[in-house]
C-alpha cells in the first residue's frame, strides 16, 4: 500500500538565503514617495486613531465617497456636534492623504 502522499511531496523544499544585512522579514519598504516615519510618530499614530473612531462613528453619517473633512462639515450643518479635535488635526494636515482620506480610501466600492 505504501504511506500517504502530501502536497508537499510535490513541490520541492527551496531554502532561502538571507537577506541583506539589517533586513527584517516581517518589515514592509515604505511606498515610492512616501517620507520616512518623523519623530513625532506618536502624535501623528494619536491623531490617526482619533480620525479612525470618527469614521467607526454612525452617528454623523455615511462615510463612503467624501472624504474625512467633507463629513465633519455636513455633520456640523446637520446639528450632530462632530468632535472639534477632529476638526483641529484635519486643518493641520491638509495635503496628507492619511490623514484626509479614510483608511479604506484606496479600495473600489
Amino acid at each position: 500500500m505504501g504511506r500517504k502522499r502530501l502536497i508537499t511531496d510535490s513541490y520541492p523544499v527551496v531554502k532561502r538565503r538571507e537577506g541583506p544585512a539589517g533586513h527584517s522579514k516581517g518589515e514592509l519598504a515604505p511606498e515610492p514617495g512616501e517620507e520616512p516615519q518623523s519623530p513625532s510618530g506618536d502624535v501623528d499614530e494619536e491623531e490617526l486613531e482619533l480620525l479612525r473612531q470618527f469614521d467607526l462613528a454612525w452617528q454623523y453619517g455615511p462615510c463612503t465617497g467624501i472624504t474625512r473633512l467633507q463629513r465633519w462639515h455636513r455633520a456640523e450643518q446637520l446639528g450632530l456636534d462632530p468632535p472639534p479635535k477632529v476638526h483641529q488635526v484635519l486643518q493641520t494636515h491638509p495635503g496628507d492623504p492619511r490623514f484626509q482620506c479614510r483608511s479604506d480610501h484606496q479600495y473600489p466600492l
